[in-house]
């Protein structure tokens, strides 16, 4: 492997558990500050951002030849309809439990601030 796709791995690895762990920490802050419901919800909104990321992972992937099988039509659809999948998940919490929409929608953020952390890394490890 040459050392590009090797720091490119690093960085995708350290984005992973960065997401894990912002998952976990907003979780028991919720848990902490507004109860089980703001954290549940939130945990839910962290999980749907990570399924949406490993996706984007897959499809960058495939096109950039980095996988050898080929995306299935049926993954092709779920990528397609993602955003209408999400716009469901709210939809149901807000309608039929009694979870918060503002936690759920932080927690679709952990991947943003993953990747804002991995930023802040190699801006401090290339000093």
């Amino acid at each position: 492997m040459d050392p590009e796709q090797a720091h490119f791995d690093n960085a995708l690895r350290r984005i992973t558990l960065g997401m894990a762990a912002l998952a976990a920490a907003g979780c028991l802050v919720c848990l902490i500050l507004r109860g089980w419901k703001w954290a549940a919800a939130y945990l839910l909104g962290a999980a749907a951002a990570g399924l949406n990321f490993r996706w984007l992972k897959k499809v960058v992937a495939a096109l950039g030849g980095a996988s050898r099988r080929r995306l299935s039509a049926k993954f092709a659809i779920l990528m397609g309809l993602r955003y209408l999948l999400l716009a469901a998940g709210a939809y149901v919490i807000v309608n039929f439990t009694s979870l918060s929409l503002p936690a759920a929608l932080a927690g679709l953020f952990v991947p943003v601030a993953a990747v804002i952390m991995e930023i802040v890394f190699e801006l401090v490890a290339k000093s």
